[in-house]
Formats: structure tokens, C-alpha cells, sequence
């Protein structure tokens, strides 16, 4: 075997990922100390081209981390101006009122952003400050030392299909640093890595996933009210599955459309990327979208544990950075102003272990902020919500649900203790004999579209002669187990049309389309043998979102 040698670089911090988490890590480590040499890995062609979020975001977290962002010009100019909450059935809708919602849940001063170009935003900030941003570097792999993570290997090109170096390969660096933070966003490759050497789950309920896709819609001037975020739960998921959509309007006559689907359903045959485009037919949103167009369309999976499913997020040289370490509130539909306080947080963490020479330890600090401090109060609120919604369904979430956050935000207890969440998403999955199909109608290629056209309003794109990044553990499983006992579900969870069951004379055969991916994570997730792992492809490649 030929030994490969990497040059090395050394700093002080490394970040993986340029998302909100990561970037705030960055900017709060030079505001601290301006000598601190910094670096951020970003697997993405460039800042924000794998960022994918609703998103109205909460400012909480930026206003602590930069509290002038308005002066300096931040993308954060539509604000919420109207909140809707709707239940909807077949053919009509019934509105919620807000005056029975905790206060939690009002919308009352947060915006309507892309957080792709929010994120652009920020690294400008951080490399005004001096840290290094390197995009198209994927990080495939962690460096060690003895027992603790010393740094990570990015920018490796050039392997052929079957994982040899061909002739142009380019082994990559070894970016090496006192700490290395992982900000990569919901399962992570690194991350799952990093929280299997060290069992950082133990005692912790397993993490709960949701699919979230998007498109963006250009609508009718007449029909675009800027500011007005619409939320709906019911049809057309009924009892199939938990989730909900989201209509922002936000400026330019756009809308950003998305539906998530929790990843805990039972039914094999449930197909999320056609709940979705079926949801757009509900005469409600259907009026709305009429005469428009869509302009971009996305995936990816969404943290849904919540606080019980929080792990322990540091290790001797590391920490776990927001959607990584899971810190979505799920009634609000909001994680970035947490993931930007875990940034900050472990940036101060950092900061005061490499000045007091203990660098390489465990950042017990960041621990203890992340869990005592405005993240942790935050989900403690809504944390037996989605186990509610799980166990007892969404007519007994929203009811005991509210109940719940009322009691928690008056008196700071709750009457239910903490819920702890059952098995994961990929064991929740049902035998398909036990379940009915589900016949989803054509889509009609104005309202609704086909997985293929809609990723190719994504902008993905994967180099072809590269080893292909969804590594199957045993090539075996998909028809010789998951077909007869689930239907082969890969074939509809994957919202980009990566996974075909293919007939042909020899029998069936499973093929993997890996130039699809839209880098969503949810094949897993959900594969109910766990039998696909999901890897980063070389530094580039993937989606290139222009304003998600």
C-alpha cells in the first residue's frame, strides 16, 4: 500500500462547516484575540451554496454576536409583520388563532432571510477580522492524537471509482489545531465519527430527524404580502406522518414554499417528496402559487430531538456545534440564533483554555453554557412537544403541547416532567405488508414537478470519476432485505431521486445516482437497516443554492 504524506498546518482553532454555527465560532474567537490564527472548512463551491433553512430568522443570537449587523449592512430587511397558523383538510382550512399560543411562539421581531446570503454575510465579517475561509474543502477525515482530536484532513481530489489514487490525485492537507470545532450541520459524517469514539449519546434519547424541502416561488405581485409567514399542520400528511409547511413571503415578489415530513413514520410506502407536491394543490396554497413560477428548489434533513437528544458535545480537542449537536426548536421551526450561541459559546470556551495553556482538554465550559444558558432555556421550554406529537399524535400536541409551554414560560415547570423519545427514525420503520400503498397523483409540471426536474432547479453537481460518497456496508441489503421487507424504501425517502430499484433479467437491482445528491443526509437516517453511510464528496461538489 503506498503511504500517503500530507503537508500540515497548524492553528490555533479549526472550524468544519461555513454555517451560521461555524462562522459565529470564527468571528467571536478574532473579536476575543485578533492574533488567533483561524480557519473554516467549507465543503461547499462557497459560502452559503449548502446552506438551506425556511428561514425567518430569530436575531437574538447575531445580536449578541454583532450587535451593530444592522449598520453594517446585514441581508436581515424583512421583517414578520403578519403570523398565520392554519389546520388544513382536503379542500379547506380552519384558522388558529394566536392569542392562545405562549408568547414563545410569536414571530413579533424576528425576519424573513435567506440564510444562504445571511451566511455570505457573516464570512465577510470574519475575514475582515483576519480568519481564513477555504470553501470547496471537504474535511474527510479526523486527525488524531492518542486520545484526542488534533485537526482534520480536507481537500483530498482525485481518487478513481473504486477508491485508487488516479493520476492527478492530491492527497489533501492535515489542518491541525489546539481545538477543532465541527459545525457541519445535521449529521455530520465527522461528527458521527467523533460521537461514536467517544459514546457521546450515552444517557441521551436518540437524536429525531425531519426531511425539510423548499422551493422559492415568484408569485403574482397582487397575491405577495411582504412579511407574511403562513405555518399549516394536517393534510395531506393526516396520521401517515408528523410535519407541516411554511409560506414566507419575503421582498421581490418570492416566496419561500416548504414542507417537512418527520422522519419517524411508519408506512414504507410514505413518499415525503410527493406529500409535498401534493401539498401545493390544497386550494389555499394552490391559489396562491397560481400564475407564478418556481425558481429553486432544496433539501435537507432537520434536528428534531430537541433538548433530550442533546449529546454531550465536547471530547479532548473538540466540540459539536450547533445543527450537529441538535439544537432546533421544533414549535418554532428555528435553530440558527442557537446555532449561533453555540458558536459563540465555544469560541469563549476556547479562547479562555488556550490562554490559560490547557488547550486540548475537554471545553467543559462550552458544556455547561450550552446546557445552563439561553440554548438550554430555550429547548427546555418545548421539549415534550414532538414526543407528544409522536406518541399521541398532533390533535394531543397541540393541545397538551401549548399547555406545556404555557406552564413552562409561567412558572418555569413542567406538568409532564421530561417525555424521553422512543426508538430512532430508521427502526420506526414498519414491514410494508403491514401497511396500505399510497397513490400519489402525476405531478402536473405547473404546480407540482418530478424529483429530477425539481434537483436540477438546485444546481447540484458531482464529478463523476469520483469514488461514489453513499457507501453501502453491505452491497447485499437493499434487495436482499430492505425490498422484501420494506419495499425498498430508499426509492421514496430520498427527496433527489438518488436511490432506483431497477428490473432487468437478472432480477432487481439497486443503483445509487450519487450525482443527485442534494447533501439532505436522510438516506442515513431513515434506512431502516442503517446500511447506507453518507460521506462528503470531493471539496465543490453537491448543491449550489443561490438564495435558500
Amino acid at each position: 500500500m503506498t503511504e500517503i504524506v500530507r503537508e500540515s498546518m497548524d492553528y490555533d482553532v479549526v472550524i468544519v462547516g461555513a454555517g451560521p454555527a461555524g462562522l459565529s465560532a470564527a468571528i467571536r474567537l478574532k473579536q476575543l484575540d485578533a492574533d488567533l490564527n483561524v480557519v473554516v472548512l467549507e465543503k461547499g463551491s462557497e459560502v452559503g451554496a449548502h446552506i438551506l433553512s425556511g428561514a425567518v430568522l430569530d436575531p437574538s443570537g447575531l445580536d449578541a454576536l454583532i450587535p451593530d449587523w444592522k449598520e453594517k449592512g446585514a441581508p436581515i430587511t424583512v421583517p414578520v409583520r403578519e403570523d398565520n397558523f392554519y389546520l388544513l383538510g382536503p379542500a379547506g382550512q380552519m384558522r388558529i388563532p394566536n392569542w392562545p399560543m405562549p408568547p414563545l411562539m410569536s414571530n413579533h421581531g424576528n425576519y424573513i432571510v435567506s440564510m444562504a446570503n445571511v451566511c455570505r454575510w457573516m464570512a465577510e465579517q470574519a475575514e475582515a477580522l483576519g480568519v481564513e475561509i477555504f470553501p470547496g474543502m471537504s474535511c474527510s477525515d479526523i486527525v488524531w492524537d492518542g486520545n484526542r482530536v488534533a485537526g482534520v484532513i480536507a481537500g483530498e481530489f482525485g481518487r478513481e471509482p473504486d477508491g485508487t489514487m488516479g493520476p492527478n490525485y492530491e492527497p489533501g492537507m492535515e489542518l491541525r489545531g489546539k481545538y477543532v470545532f465541527l459545525a457541519e450541520g445535521v449529521r455530520g459524517s465527522l461528527t458521527k465519527q467523533v460521537m461514536a469514539k467517544f459514546d457521546l449519546s450515552k444517557g441521551h434519547c436518540p437524536q429525531k430527524f425531519g426531511l425539510g424541502m423548499k422551493e422559492i416561488w415568484e408569485i403574482d405581485p397582487a397575491k405577495h404580502h411582504e412579511g407574511r409567514v403562513t405555518h399549516t399542520m394536517g393534510w395531506p400528511l393526516g396520521k401517515n406522518a408528523g410535519g407541516g409547511s411554511f409560506i414566507y413571503h419575503l421582498d421581490n415578489n418570492q416566496v419561500y414554499v416548504g414542507f417537512v415530513v418527520h422522519l419517524n413514520y411508519r408506512n414504507p410506502h410514505l413518499y415525503p417528496y410527493m406529500e409535498f407536491q401534493r401539498f401545493k394543490h390544497h386550494p389555499m396554497v394552490a391559489e396562491l402559487l397560481k400564475g407564478g413560477k418556481r425558481v429553486a428548489y432544496g433539501a435537507r434533513a432537520i434536528s428534531e430531538g430537541g433538548w433530550q437528544s442533546i449529546p454531550k458535545v465536547v471530547a479532548p480537542g473538540v466540540a459539536i456545534l450547533g445543527c450537529s449537536a441538535g439544537l432546533v426548536n421544533v414549535p418554532r421551526i428555528k435553530g440558527n440564533h442557537n446555532a449561533m450561541l453555540s458558536g459563540k459559546a465555544a469560541a469563549e470556551a476556547a479562547y479562555e483554555a488556550i490562554k490559560a495553556g490547557r488547550e486540548g482538554d475537554e471545553l467543559t465550559a462550552y458544556e455547561a453554557d450550552l446546557r445552563e444558558g439561553p440554548i438550554g432555556q430555550d429547548l427546555r421550554k418545548v421539549r415534550n412537544v414532538k414526543p407528544m406529537w409522536s406518541k399521541w399524535g398532533l390533535a394531543a400536541s397541540l393541545a397538551l403541547g401549548g399547555l406545556d409551554m404555557w406552564t413552562n414560560n409561567l412558572f418555569g415547570v413542567s406538568l409532564f416532567g421530561t417525555l424521553r423519545h422512543g426508538k430512532s427514525d430508521a427502526a420506526s420503520t414498519g414491514a410494508a405488508k403491514d401497511f396500505p400503498k399510497i397513490d400519489y397523483p402525476k405531478p402536473d409540471g405547473v404546480l407540482s414537478f418530478d424529483r429530477l426536474t425539481n434537483v436540477s432547479f438546485s444546481a447540484t453537481n458531482h464529478e463523476e470519476s469520483q469514488p461514489c460518497h453513499l457507501r453501502l456496508t453491505d452491497p447485499n441489503v437493499p434487495i436482499a432485505v430492505n425490498l422484501p421487507k420494506y419495499d425498498e424504501p430508499a426509492q421514496r425517502y430520498c427527496p433527489a431521486g438518488v436511490y432506483e430499484v431497477l428490473e432487468g433479467d437478472g432480477g432487481p437491482r439497486f443503483q445509487i445516482n450519487f450525482q443527485n445528491c442534494v447533501h439532505c443526509k436522510t438516506c442515513d437516517i431513515k434506512d431502516p437497516s442503517q446500511n447506507i453511510t453518507w460521506t462528503t464528496p470531493q471539496g465543490g461538489d453537491g448543491p449550489n443554492y443561490p438564495n435558500m
